[in-house]
């Protein structure tokens, strides 16, 4: 059983760096379609270059105070009983390895472009993104096989969602100019993030669905119909949370062209539309 302030704050880091992978991929294509090219993370540009890693310095600042709650405070740095591994914090010391791999993931890319020792490719990267998607894939999968009923199943939504994350960030490492496979990457991102925080609403906040109740640290339904109303109902969330992303990048990309766009690309595609009908 997981906790309402557990869901919320990875939920917050998603959503935000998904939302700004979003924004940051759609203007570069409309500013240069021909020269896009896949990128991990977006600078923010503006004071002076001072905030340029800003997404960077958000992904390991996050993911490091998420770590130290999930290893240091909710352990009570109690890590060893008799010997072994305190088996009552296993779930944290799984969510620490899980947070571990995302700050790996920013320090190395921060080292890439701020020092000379990781002289990277983007390519490369996108493989070590994935395999930060990849840890936390396994880490949800083997969740959803021990948590059962309606927390079981929000747990695999969310694991086809971390996994759309990480077969993105593949697809971005083998097709470097493929302006729908880095959208779709922050579009996942994002949908995660939202996954995360209606998951902290649902099963550890005010929306629980009727019928079903907290109950020794574990959700229970009072029936069957009562469980698979609540997971129709996960559904239907899910569904609304993919229509508000697809329209918020939809609203993005005719914002940012209009406001970023090329001139000169428009034309272009004018020309070739009239030489086709002729």
């Amino acid at each position: 059983m997981g906790s309402f302030k557990g869901h919320a704050l990875p939920g917050t880091l998603f959503f935000l760096v998904g939302v700004w992978h979003i924004w940051g991929s759609v203007v570069r294509y409309v500013h240069n379609p021909t020269a896009f090219r896949v990128q991990v993370w977006h600078p923010v540009s503006g004071f002076g270059g001072r905030i340029k890693h800003l997404e960077l310095y958000v992904i390991s600042i996050g993911s490091f105070i998420d770590l130290c709650i999930e290893f240091l405070y909710s352990t009570h740095l109690r890590f060893f009983v008799g010997g072994v591994l305190n088996p009552s914090h296993m779930n944290n010391f799984e969510h620490a390895g899980m947070l571990l791999m995302f700050f790996i993931f920013s320090v190395i890319v921060l080292l890439k472009e701020k020092t000379r020792f990781f002289p990277l490719p983007e390519g490369a990267l996108c493989f070590i993104a994935a395999a930060a998607f990849c840890a936390e894939y396994l880490l949800f999968y083997f969740h959803s096989t021990t948590h059962k009923g309606l927390e079981g199943y929000y747990h695999i939504l969310l694991v086809f969602l971390i996994g759309l994350c990480m077969l993105s960030s593949i697809a971005g490492a083998l097709l470097p100019t493929s302006f729908p496979v880095d959208l779709t990457n922050g579009i996942a991102i994002a949908l995660q993030g939202i996954w995360f925080y209606q998951t902290a609403f649902v099963l550890y906040g005010p929306m629980l669905p009727n019928g079903c109740k907290v109950r020794d640290n574990n959700i229970t339904c009072h029936s069957n119909e009562s469980e698979v109303r609540g997971e129709l109902l996960a559904n239907f969330q899910l569904f609304i949370a993919v229509l508000v992303v697809l329209a918020g990048t939809v609203a993005s990309y005719v914002f940012a062209g209009s406001r970023y766009g090329n001139p000169d690309d428009s034309r272009l595609h004018i020309m070739q539309a009239e030489l086709e009908q002729h």
